[in-house]
């Protein structure tokens, strides 16, 4: 069972970083530092995108609209979190 525990921290741990990753390069696009038009950018970009969309957007269907900041990928990075927590204060029972 200690193993369960450890492949769920580690799994909330990789989607921890896909989450900050997206957020960072996010930025990096907006703040025109990255460029879409080259390749490999735009296919990280893509994947990201691909990855967290579906997540993101069930959490956006219960935010209010026209907040005109996007509020999902920090609901879904507390989520994580609070997985975490709650995965770490029971440990006992998967020993």
């Amino acid at each position: 069972m200690t193993s369960l525990f450890q492949i769920l921290m580690l799994i909330l741990q990789v989607a921890q970083f896909i989450i900050f990753a997206h957020i960072i390069m996010s930025w990096l696009i907006n703040f025109q530092v990255l460029n879409l038009r080259q390749p490999l950018v735009a296919q990280i970009w893509d994947g990201l995108n691909r990855t967290l969309e579906p997540v993101y957007s069930r959490v956006r269907a219960f935010l209010p609209q026209g907040l005109g900041i996007d509020f999902a990928p920090l609901i879904v990075l507390l989520v994580v979190y609070g997985l975490r927590i709650i995965l770490v204060n029971n440990a006992a029972a998967f020993y």
